[in-house]
């Protein structure tokens, strides 16, 4: 589906990109074919797509065999389909929100979510933070991200687009990059390229098991108040946070996991995060 061609269809339905939802819609059929082909579904998958839009991506996913799990926003979207009876007959459309809707209820019994989606960058974060939240229930997503927000999911300590989303899906699944997108496949066309990548949560990577067990709700507390002012030396972001009510207390454990309280969170591996939320969780509970 062309640009013109596109932007006829919404006219003709009284429709526009929503700038709110941040919706860009792809425009020609190679790309979200290529997405699909990456993605690597079979007949017996359920898959769930996140913003349908005009469909260019859901058909694709439709073509594979397996049941597609359409989630749209757009009240004016699920319309149109429902005037134009469009979508495969495989496809379930759905009026809902992605950030609120409960992924436990789409799960089929003893299968865990596969994702596919030319994601509104107006959601993306929170909706990373999402997967983190419900990793137990995810198999993988294949995603359309801004590019520097991509980036930065792969970045290294000490770099600058290193932070707590980086952190957080790094202790839960592994994020590879699989296709570079440009603002000409998207109408109306944004000002930024787009990256397409593949968050694996299942089987648990290798480097995600090694890490053992600890207490993840205290490790995601303790990763977003490190970088919640990334200035701020370990301790004192820490205790901004006020994961311990006692500061002297506060560095006795940040010394326990074999860190200095003087380090910065940009600086620390996934590793570090995790023996200090180990330190914490025993500082919490009286055994330091």
């Amino acid at each position: 589906m062309a640009h013109q061609s596109t932007k006829n269809l919404l006219k003709r339905q009284g429709l526009a990109p929503h700038k709110k939802l941040g919706q860009n819609f792809l425009v020609h059929e190679r790309t979200p074919r290529r997405i699909v082909e990456l993605a690597g579904l079979t007949p017996d998958d359920q898959v769930i797509e996140v913003g349908v839009g005009l469909g260019a991506l859901t058909r694709p996913l439709a073509e594979t065999g397996a049941r597609v799990i359409g989630l749209e926003a757009d009240s004016g979207i699920i319309r149109l389909h429902q005037e134009r009876q469009d979508l495969p007959a495989n496809v379930e459309l759905i009026h809902a929100d992605v950030l609120k809707v409960d992924f436990a209820t789409l799960r089929q019994p003893g299968k865990r979510l596969k994702i596919v989606a030319n994601l509104p960058y107006s959601i993306s974060s929170p909706f990373l933070f999402r997967l983190i939240d419900h990793a137990e229930l995810m198999d993988f997503a294949v995603v359309m991200l801004q590019k520097e927000v991509a980036q930065r999911l792969v970045a290294r300590p000490g770099t600058k687009e290193y932070g707590a989303p980086t952190v957080l899906l790094a202790a839960c699944a592994t994020v590879e990059p699989l296709l570079a997108v440009h603002p000409a496949e998207f109408h109306p066309q944004p000002k930024v390229d787009s990256l397409v990548i593949r968050i694996t949560f299942h089987p648990t990577p290798a480097h995600v098991a090694a890490l053992g067990e600890f207490n993840r709700p205290l490790f995601t507390r303790i990763v977003h108040a490190a970088f919640g002012q990334r200035r701020k030396t370990l301790l004192n972001g820490l205790a901004s946070g006020r994961l311990l009510e006692d500061k002297t207390r506060l560095a006795i454990a940040i010394e326990a996991a074999g860190l200095s309280p003087s380090v910065r969170a940009e600086t620390l591996h996934p590793g570090q995060f995790v023996a200090l939320t180990r330190a914490i969780d025993h500082a919490l509970a009286g055994i330091l």
